[in-house]
């Protein structure tokens, strides 16, 4: 049976995920940037609270785990890095598999934004969360790892099948959008650009996406192809991708 994806605001522009086993009521938090805004989600679905997911340290990932194993006894998994800020009851590292009921969520490491970041992927239903290594059409800032860590990172989540569906933590999409289009002018991404600008426009969210649109249109997994417009031509793949972040770190638009 499948999982169900329940996303829902919080804070000024995350986004928080509950996840629901079908087979077995078996229900997961991909990570807590709000604990309010989770418990009252869980209490307007009627779901009870078995497992927080953290992709990685950061208190609008993480900050809410206390106040909400608190309340509702749930076994909390992660990275070692969340220990930082918040207990966990389980470390997790590239190649382990968290249950949830039927559902197998494989872990990868894909750090870069910060040095232990993972992701969590259902390869039955082909589903990403993917925290804040890639957002639509953006990802992360290297706030710890190198560009080689994090083009790798990408590069990993890039190979999941093109129909996997990537549910990103932020609503960075139109921001996102005005750089790329000021270093990419490939049609797809001018098509879809307008898209979002709309979307936004009537207030509809942008998350989640694909792996095969981003790799379509994201400038992050597309720098080789923008290489040259980049100054990085001839430069190993992470070096182009190094030119699109610093390029996006110093962007005003």
């Amino acid at each position: 049976m499948p999982l169900t994806v329940h996303q829902f605001p919080c804070l000024s522009d995350n986004y928080g995920f509950l996840v629901r086993d079908e087979a077995t009521g078996l229900t997961a938090c991909i990570d807590t940037p709000e604990a309010g805004a989770v418990l009252r989600e869980l209490e307007s679905l009627g779901w009870d609270l078995d497992l927080i997911l953290n992709t990685h340290w950061h208190p609008d990932h993480a900050g809410g785990n206390a106040d909400i194993k608190a309340i509702t006894g749930c076994t909390i998994v992660g990275p070692k890095e969340v220990t930082r800020i918040a207990p966990l009851d389980r470390e997790l590292v590239e190649g382990d598999t968290v249950q949830l009921g039927e559902t197998a969520f494989r872990v990868l490491d894909t750090g870069g934004h910060t040095l232990g970041h993972i992701t969590y992927f259902d390869a039955a239903d082909r589903i990403a969360f993917v925290g804040d290594t890639l957002f639509a059409l953006g990802c992360g800032r290297l706030f710890e790892g190198t560009p080689e860590q994090m083009w790798a990172s990408l590069q990993k989540i890039a190979a999941l099948p093109d129909d996997t569906t990537v549910y990103c933590a932020h609503e960075y999409t139109a921001s996102n959008a005005r750089f790329a289009l000021s270093v990419d002018d490939s049609k797809a991404l001018k098509d879809r650009a307008a898209q979002i600008f709309a979307a936004r426009d009537r207030g509809e969210w942008t998350v989640p996406t694909t792996i095969g649109l981003e790799k379509a249109t994201n400038p992050f997994l597309r720098a080789p192809q923008l290489a040259e417009r980049m100054g990085a031509s001839g430069q190993p793949d992470a070096r182009a991708f190094a030119a699109v972040r610093e390029a996006k770190d110093a962007f005003k638009g």
